[in-house]
């Protein structure tokens, strides 16, 4: 017997989705606080920050959906007279569907409708119907524990270990998990192997999103805003794990922007962008992986916007953006590992300690034990 799918209304979504911006707790407690699945709760933060302005636009918002709507009632009658208006609509209703993603799909299965059973509707979604009666369970204790010796190892031990090497490092310390676990683990944590020689690019994240070549490649940088770097990192805490994201500039090492987020997700990153270049102007090239948080369109035709030049890693190449590595590696050892932070507030008011510190006071090896803001203050009066 098939269980009763879940239905939330929209009022439930927004309170937790407030909830979740407050970025007071972690995705695994709210997914644990409210049974609700991190995908979900990735999905419901979306949905509301792309439709936040018809909060104050309602009556505009109104009369375009309703001038929408007329020019599609009189296209659909012109198409009817021609070619049949069920064939019409069941052509248009099936593509639209397919291209959903799979939380929109799932709600809207109607399990009531006496006019289309539910193994239909799934396969005019192409929906696993299996995955309807799936009922989400909070992250476990011992993942978390998993995932925080990963990121100790990547860290500490080698950044070249992959899935595999991975397992088998974690096994040697006495950890009973799969490799097939340690492989799902690594990608939620967005960790990757980085390679000593660039590989063929056979495959992406998202094959919808441009990748954009490399282009620090034998370029010597002499001045700041010559070139940024972006990436994201896992940071634990004791109830769960967060995403920092953060842009460093290449020439002094100085950290420009950084936000902490218990999703890692698109805006994350165009949060970040926007702060650094509201602060700092703007670079001449950015740097990324290509996560699909940098690939997407809206993070690329930002910077497009700003006439920026957009570069990114090789495939498999962390090394590429080996400035921001090394950082994060630099704050993992001297704040991050050496705290046990109880809580969101704890971490994010340990981090901006950290970044005034390595900023405004603490010496950097590369720069000739310069500090970082120090130099870049002095080359931006240089060059203007």
């Amino acid at each position: 017997m098939s269980r009763k799918r879940k239905s939330y209304s929209a009022e439930f979504k927004s309170k937790v989705v407030l909830e979740l911006l407050s970025g007071d707790k972690t995705v695994a407690q709210l997914s644990s606080k409210y049974e609700i699945t991190a995908k979900s709760l990735t999905d419901w933060k979306k949905q509301f920050l792309e439709n936040a302005s018809l909060a104050f636009d309602l009556s505009g918002a109104t009369k375009a959906y309703k001038d929408e709507i007329d020019e599609l009632k009189e296209e659909n009658d012109a198409l009817a007279k021609k070619l049949g208006k069920t064939t019409i609509e069941r052509d248009w209703a099936v593509g639209k569907l397919k291209s959903l993603d799979l939380s929109n799909k799932k709600d809207l299965v109607d399990s009531k409708l006496n006019t289309l059973s539910v193994a239909r509707q799934c396969e005019m979604m192409q929906l696993n119907r299996s995955s309807l009666y799936y009922e989400p369970k909070p992250m476990k204790a011992y993942d978390l524990k998993v995932m925080n010796r990963i990121d100790e190892i990547y860290t500490d031990i080698s950044s070249t270990y992959g899935y595999r090497f991975m397992h088998a490092q974690l096994v040697e310390d006495g950890y009973k998990v799969g490799i097939n676990k340690v492989n799902k683990l690594m990608n939620m944590m967005g960790i990757q192997a980085i390679f000593p020689k660039k590989r063929k690019l056979t495959s992406i994240k998202n094959h919808e999103h441009k990748i954009y070549p490399y282009l620090l490649k034998d370029i010597e940088i002499t001045k700041p805003n010559q070139v940024w770097s972006g990436d994201i990192t896992y940071i634990r805490t004791a109830k769960g794990f967060m995403y920092l994201a953060a842009i460093i500039d290449w020439h002094s090492r100085s950290i420009l922007s950084w936000k902490l987020s218990n999703t890692m997700d698109t805006a994350l990153v165009t949060d970040v962008f926007k702060e650094a270049i509201q602060k700092y102007g703007r670079p001449k090239v950015f740097n990324s992986d290509q996560g699909s948080q940098y690939t997407s369109h809206e993070h690329t035709q930002l910077l497009k916007a700003h006439d920026i030049q957009i570069s990114m890693n090789g495939k498999g190449r962390s090394i590429d953006n080996i400035a921001i590595e090394r950082f994060f590696r630099t704050l993992k050892y001297d704040e991050i590992y050496i705290n046990d932070y109880q809580n969101v507030g704890e971490l994010r008011n340990g981090i901006n300690k950290f970044m005034l510190f390595y900023n405004f006071n603490r010496f950097h090896s590369a720069l000739g034990y310069k500090k970082p803001m120090n130099v870049y203050l002095e080359g931006v009066k240089k060059v203007g």
